[in-house]
């Protein structure tokens, strides 16, 4: 894509996807992220879970200091619902990166 889109896998108790969303969209190099947004959609779908994505249309799968600034924040908003974040995912042409493989979550 052209931009940046920030969106979630919402999932149950099972980790069986629920729904999948793009929530935010942005610009070539960000995206503004609210998790209010993304924990109103994950209880309206009753979500035990949550996988973050975004793209990063640079092609670099390096996450960013302000993508591990997001992810902290949206795990501690999940967590006061009982919501778990399991992984955020930085995706391109090149490839993906995990911040859950690298212990970030």
């Amino acid at each position: 894509r052209e931009r940046e889109v920030f969106g979630c896998l919402f999932l149950d108790a099972r980790h069986h996807i629920l729904a999948v969303e793009d929530i935010f969209f942005g610009t070539i190099d960000g995206a503004e992220v609210c998790p209010r947004e993304v924990a109103r959609l994950a209880l309206q779908c009753n979500a035990a879970a949550v996988v973050a994505f975004h793209n990063h249309p640079s092609g670099n799968i390096e996450p960013s200091a302000a993508d591990r600034a997001v992810t902290a924040r949206l795990k501690q908003a999940l967590a006061i619902l009982d919501i778990r974040l399991l992984d955020h995912i930085v995706v391109s042409a090149a490839g993906f990166s995990s911040m859950a493989a690298r212990g970030w979550v």
